[in-house]
């Protein structure tokens, strides 16, 4: 089991991120036939970075978040490092409710939240709704992501999944808002947040749309009952044919 961390370590120095698949592959068969505790904690650590390395986010923060109280992964990066990812990942994939729970509210989290640099205004300013202060942030944040060994090759995508999380976070709490008073609230120039959101809103990343006559952004966020009611009969059509064809051949 320590050759196979051995193994990681090396791989992913070299970003090896086959050998380190392969690696873990071989951790988890290891640990089918016996295991400690500590080690498989150390493995979900492992198992995170590559996650969050290969842009599966999601998966990497609930890792990540398992790890929080056992953390002792200190051969790959420090407990800060490890904080610094956790909290990135999380804010991209967790809703309101679970973040506050899981990391804003976190005793782990927060007592080296203020050891990284504009790590904790990232966080709480995107909580508390403080735009300015969170764009402010944002600036700082995105120098460290962007020299980050494993974050790097993410970067755009990193960015682009931020700003979507912060624009749907501010649209939600209104049917319609001036562009305005949407560019007063982030602290940019009006034509900054038409060319922003036209981006997001054609690749489909926002339910809105913007009128530039009047200057009003309007939301239309999608019904979920209906959407839920829309996909179960189109499931029912599907049984339905199913069942039709499956008694035409039961009759022959």
């Amino acid at each position: 089991m320590d050759l196979v961390f051995y193994t990681l370590q090396l791989a992913f120095f070299y970003m090896d991120f086959d050998l380190v698949s392969k690696s873990i592959d071989k951790a988890k068969k290891l640990f089918d036939e016996g295991g400690d505790w500590e080690r498989k904690n150390r493995l979900k650590v492992y198992e995170g970075l590559y996650c969050m390395s290969t842009r599966n986010f999601k998966k990497a923060a609930s890792l990540f978040l398992d790890s929080i109280s056992t953390f002792t992964t200190y051969e790959i990066f420090p407990y800060e490092t490890f904080i610094f990812y956790t909290v990135l990942t999380s804010i991209i994939t967790l809703d309101r409710v679970s973040l506050k729970q899981k990391v804003v509210d976190a005793p782990e989290i927060l007592t080296v939240l203020g050891k990284i640099p504009f790590l904790s205004e990232f966080l709480n300013s995107l909580y508390e709704c403080q735009y300015k202060a969170f764009f402010s942030a944002f600036a700082g944040m995105a120098e460290q992501i962007k020299f980050d060994q494993y974050l790097n090759p993410h970067f755009r995508f990193y960015m682009r999944e931020v700003r979507t999380v912060v624009y749907s976070q501010f649209l939600e709490s209104y049917k319609s808002v001036t562009v305005d008073a949407m560019a007063n609230a982030f602290g940019v120039s009006v034509d900054f947040i038409d060319q922003e959101l036209s981006r997001f809103i054609a690749a489909g990343k926002l339910h809105c749309k913007i009128d530039n006559v009047a200057g009003v952004l309007e939301t239309n966020r999608p019904d979920a009952k209906n959407a839920l009611y829309q996909a179960t009969i189109k499931q029912g059509d599907f049984l339905l044919n199913r069942i039709q064809k499956l008694s035409r051949v039961i009759d022959l």
